[in-house]
């Protein structure tokens, strides 16, 4: 149980929540589990601060009616704390622990696939050519959907774009 204890005070929780990047429900658990560390801490601290004999003798002193005393010194002394079962709450506490680095590992791929087509798109964006210098096979290429709707148009016999006219006026007075 020492080990556990030291082990419990070297934990580094900024360290944690900014090295592995976390963000929502995964942070916001972390730092509900770290509250209940630390007011647990705080606790147990606090009941190991409190004296923990009755002087009997003082009381028998003190009080007319010993035989209160006696009979509470008895049932002090008969006293048994109950133990409990922790177990189960480790067992809680592991499956947490599970799911939260699942849901963080979860997290990091989904971040560095993010980060590696943001890095593709970064790339693509440095290294093209001006619009102006492009041609209609290229954006074409890099755009089939645009060839198949004017494919679709002409087909249809149209051969004006809806709405080309409204937004950059009549050049056929040109």
């Amino acid at each position: 149980m020492a080990a556990g204890r030291s082990a419990a005070t070297k934990i580094d929780w900024t360290r944690i929540s900014s090295s592995l990047g976390l963000k929502g429900s995964t942070a916001s658990s972390l730092q509900a589990f770290k509250k209940r560390n630390d007011d647990a801490r705080r606790k147990i601290a606090a009941l190991k601060q409190q004296p923990q004999t009755v002087d009997f003798a003082k009381y028998r002193s003190t009080l007319n009616n010993t035989a209160v005393v006696n009979e509470i010194e008895q049932h002090f002394k008969q006293f048994k704390p109950v133990t409990y079962d922790v177990n189960r709450q480790l067992k809680a506490i592991e499956a947490f622990e599970g799911q939260a680095v699942k849901s963080a590992e979860q997290t990091k791929g989904r971040v560095d696939e993010e980060v590696q087509a943001l890095s593709k798109t970064l790339e693509n964006i440095e290294t093209a050519r001006p619009f102006d210098e492009l041609t209609v096979d290229e954006v074409a290429a890099a755009e089939p959907e645009i060839d198949k709707r004017t494919e679709q148009l002409v087909s249809k016999g149209r051969w004006q774009v809806p709405g080309y006219k409204e937004k950059f006026g009549d050049l056929s007075v040109l």
